[in-house]
């Protein structure tokens, strides 16, 4: 509830009303002010909602000069062309020091660590400065997850102040070693993530910011670094990796633990593979004069026949029809 407080001392600061956005979240000024009182994740997601829009300032009051509602919308979108995470990333963290730069972030790549640390160019507060950290980094890390489908595990979490006496609540905003009374704030990865490609698009984005709070206060659940290995192994190695003994040695596993993983993150070989084909049909149909029997056969079909008809199943089109609305 400490979160709470933090965002009723933003409608303070504006001489905002609060009781309409505590009544929508369910939160009692009782429970308010309870030091051990908690809220559920969609009262969170309710209340922080609610406050941003009533006080038009996404940053809730942390910096000296609001960010209004459609802010961090924005940042999204200008990120959302970038080839690969680490790209997106960069554009966030530059773009952002543009409407706040009481703070900047950039992301740090050392070996195969890759962190996003908060840089503190102005004083926010001390009753600010938790609430600012925490919702900024939250705010990075669950776009970064849904920019490329994918749970990124955090190997360490730093603040650069004392442990609160909520700092239970941690874990479950930041799983992983956490560390307080630390230089700066931070959260540390797996650098390979950043060369993952960015698996949406300005639909996926539309529909995402219609209720993109879940993303600051929930954990991305499924991790797809392994898919994205997989993919990129079959595009590079089409022969080798024909078959679950051959992709398997290539990524240096056992073929059992190839499948088993991938099961673990809700996909499949075959289905793998039937994306990657598709990828590379459409790649060839777009951007070559090729005819469709070539296609087919680079592509890896036997015949054009079954490549026709999988690529009526996949697209909805023939792919000659889809040549003409390329």
């Amino acid at each position: 509830m400490a979160f709470g407080r933090a965002m009723m001392a933003a409608y303070q600061q504006y001489g905002r009303d609060p009781r309409a956005a505590l009544g929508l979240a369910q939160i009692t000024p009782e429970q308010l002010h309870q030091d051990d009182a908690r809220m559920t994740a969609l009262q969170m997601e309710l209340l922080s909602g609610a406050a941003m829009q009533e006080l038009d300032d996404e940053g809730l009051g942390a910096f000296s000069r609001k960010l209004p509602w459609g802010s961090y919308g924005m940042l999204a979108r200008a990120s959302l062309s970038s080839p690969d995470l680490g790209v997106a990333l960069k554009r966030w963290c530059r773009h952002h020091a543009l409407l706040a730069d009481d703070i900047v972030l950039r992301l740090a790549v050392s070996g195969d660590v890759a962190a996003i640390v908060i840089e503190e160019r102005r004083d926010i507060g001390a009753a600010k400065r938790e609430f600012c950290f925490v919702h900024v980094l939250r705010n990075i890390h669950g776009l970064a997850c849904w920019y490329v489908d994918s749970r990124i595990p955090l190997q360490e979490s730093r603040f650069p102040f004392a442990a609160p006496a909520h700092a239970d609540v941690y874990p479950l905003l930041f799983p992983g070693p956490l560390k307080f009374n630390a230089a700066q704030a931070e959260i540390r990865f797996d650098a390979r993530y950043l060369g993952l490609p960015l698996r949406r698009d300005e639909k996926a984005l539309r529909q995402m910011l219609q209720r993109a709070l879940p993303l600051t206060v929930l954990q991305y659940r499924r991790d797809r670094l392994l898919v994205e290995q997989v993919r990129q192994a079959l595009a590079a190695n089409p022969q080798e990796a024909q078959g679950a003994q051959g992709l398997a040695a290539l990524l240096n596993l056992s073929p059992r633990t190839l499948h088993r993983q991938l099961k673990e993150e809700g996909a499949s070989l075959q289905q793998l593979k039937d994306e990657v084909r598709f990828e590379r049909a459409k790649d060839l149909l777009y951007r070559s004069n090729k005819p469709v029997k070539q296609v087919a056969a680079a592509a890896g079909f036997r015949n054009e026949k079954s490549f026709i008809r999988a690529f009526r199943q996949w697209a909805g089109v023939s792919p000659g029809d889809f040549r003409k609305k390329a």
